[in-house]
């Protein structure tokens, strides 16, 4: 009998790439199909996009990202299957890496992002742009500073516009989604892992 060739290591990567794909397609469909959030009219611009504040931290609110991380990039049209061929040959990239990582933590981290960025990759072919949805960007801790008229727009960059009042708050001010914290933490253990640990191979 022949002896498989993929490191076993690889094997239990692939694991967690289909959880962390099944865990975020499942928590997006759940967000689609809650009327509250009229997430196609608003990915159409027909309507205004959902909210629900759950507390004055997190809140679950209905965002269209047509770019890359944190909306850079935002791209419509031919731009938006650039983009998607872009971002499948970066993940290609990662998982041919993948399967040849030597160590558990380089295995860990490239599965984390690999499986995040499929996530994300399904929403842009299905539907042009990624559901995003958690949202952090109340006051945490209820430290909040009052802006001065002349510095009001700089609210705007921070915050959604349904909660523009005038104030800022000490909160994370991205909307994003299981995939995209299964990226961001992959990534922090891959440079913890080549350069922190010495890895450059």
């Amino acid at each position: 009998m022949a002896k498989s060739t993929i490191p076993a290591r690889a094997i239990w990567a692939l694991t967690i790439i289909l959880v962390v794909f099944v865990v975020d397609q499942l928590t997006k469909h759940l967000i689609l199909r809650a009327d509250v959030f009229n997430a196609y009219e608003c990915l159409a611009r027909t309507g205004p996009c959902g909210h629900v504040e759950l507390s004055s931290i997190m809140d679950l609110s209905m965002v269209w990202n047509r770019g890359f991380s944190f909306g850079i990039a935002q791209s419509e049209g031919w731009g938006r299957w650039a983009l998607f061929v872009l971002q499948l040959a970066v993940g290609g990239l990662f998982f041919a890496w993948l399967l040849k990582a030597k160590h558990r933590i380089t295995a860990l981290s490239l599965a984390l992002v690999v499986g995040g960025a499929l996530g994300n990759l399904v929403d842009r072919f299905r539907f042009g742009a990624v559901v995003d949805f958690f949202n952090f960007s109340g006051p945490w801790f209820g430290i909040e500073f009052d802006l001065p008229q002349a510095l009001r727009w700089v609210e705007g960059i921070f915050t959604a516009s349904w909660d523009l009042d005038g104030r800022l708050g000490l909160g994370f001010p991205y909307v994003f989604n299981i995939a995209d914290a299964a990226i961001t933490v992959g990534a922090i253990l891959l440079l913890v892992d080549q350069f922190l640990l010495h890895r450059h191979e």
